[in-house]
């Protein structure tokens, strides 16, 4: 589960990396709700809509749970003595298997430029009184932030934030 530090990076927002970085971090949560009821929170997309948002105003989302199908999502968010950067996302699922395991591998751009790309792997273990989740996901970071070390933090801390999200989803829901 280390990081393989790029050859080299340019310096700056956003330019190519000369080598691509790789991480791996799994992050593991458990969840007062049956296996089935997390299922539905990745699925039913006005309820996945409460815990899975990008920061900033929204302006686009939509949401296909299928194998092959997808999710897309778009914002802009406001940086502080700087343009707002224009966030997006874009995902295909590869595999679903109800209230077990969902498979997908997703792009995340700022501005145009395609930042990473990582497959993730979710899986719901039931326990006696709710539900294990295990998020797996493999990063390729393609392209160096202003503070490169900072990129595995960020989305390892973003992830953990969005599934503090599915919580707190799932608990108003109970």
């Amino acid at each position: 589960m280390g990081a393989t530090a790029p050859d080299a990076a340019t310096e700056g927002s956003g330019a190519p990396l000369a080598g691509v970085r790789h991480d791996t971090f799994t992050v593991s949560l458990r969840l007062a709700a049956p296996p089935s009821a997390v299922f539905e929170a990745f699925s039913d997309a006005p309820l996945r809509r409460r815990w899975f948002k990008l920061p900033g105003r929204e302006v686009a989302y939509r949401h296909d749970f299928a194998v092959d199908g997808g999710e897309a999502a778009s914002s802009v968010f406001p940086v502080p003595g700087a343009p707002p950067e224009q966030l997006g996302y874009r995902s295909r699922y590869l595999d679903i298997t109800p209230c077990s395991r969902i498979v997908y591998a997703y792009t995340a751009r700022v501005d145009d430029v395609v930042r990473w790309s990582s497959l993730v792997t979710v899986e719901l273990d039931p326990e006696s009184d709710g539900t294990r989740l295990r998020w797996t996901e493999q990063a390729a970071f393609l392209a160096a932030s202003a503070e490169p070390e900072h990129d595995l933090p960020h989305l390892r801390g973003a992830t953990r934030l969005r599934l503090n999200g599915l919580a707190a989803a799932l608990a108003a829901e109970a």
